[in-house]
C-alpha cells in the first residue's frame, strides 16, 4: 500500500525546508531543519546528513522520528511519522546521493537517513478555521515578506 501520495510528493518536491523531531538517550527531544527532505518511493522519505550530528546520534538510539513540512505562505503541510535508517556505503545510499548531486547538492554528505512512514498528518494554520481562503493567507505572508 502507498502511504505517499502523488500529491504528497509533489508537495514535497515544491518545499525546500522541513524539520525533523528525534529523541535522545537521555530523553530531550531535538529538532533539527533540514534542506534535503525527498519523498524517494511510495512509503520513503530520506535526507542528507550534512550537519546533523544530534539528528544521527538520536536516531542511533531511538529510530521513531517524526518530520513537518510547511509551506510557508499558505501554512499548509505535512507531519510525517515513522522510523529512521541510517545508511551509508549501500546501493539505494548511492542511487539516493547520486538523486541529490544531480539536484545541485555539493555538501559533503556523511549518511543518508531513509525514513519508513507509517502515518501522515495533514497540517493547516489556525487560521483556515476563520474562514480565511488559502488566497489570502498566502498575500497576508507574501505582504509580511515583502515588508522585511
Amino acid at each position: 500500500m502507498s502511504i505517499l501520495s502523488l500529491k504528497v510528493k509533489n508537495f514535497l518536491n515544491s518545499q525546500k525546508l522541513g524539520y525533523v523531531a528525534t529523541v535522545s538517550s537521555d530523553g530531550k527531544p531535538n529538532i533539527s531543519p533540514k534542506g534535503t527532505i525527498i519523498s524517494w518511493d511510495s512509503n520513503l522519505l530520506a535526507f542528507a546528513n550534512i550537519r546533523s550530528p544530534d539528528t544521527i546520534n538520536n536516531l542511533r538510539n531511538n529510530p521513531f522520528i517524526e518530520i513537518n513540512v510547511i509551506d510557508p505562505l499558505s501554512r499548509k503541510g505535512y507531519l510525517f511519522s515513522g522510523t529512521g535508517k541510517i545508511i551509508k556505503d549501500t546501493p539505494l545510499y548511492d542511487e539516493i546521493l547520486s538523486y541529490y548531486r544531480k539536484s545541485g547538492i555539493q555538501s559533503p554528505i556523511d549518511f543518508i537517513v531513509i525514513i519508513d512512514v507509517s502515518s501522515i498528518s495533514e497540517v493547516t494554520s489556525p487560521l483556515y478555521d476563520l474562514g480565511k481562503s488559502e488566497n489570502e493567507i498566502k498575500l497576508r505572508w507574501k505582504k509580511y515578506f515583502n515588508d522585511l
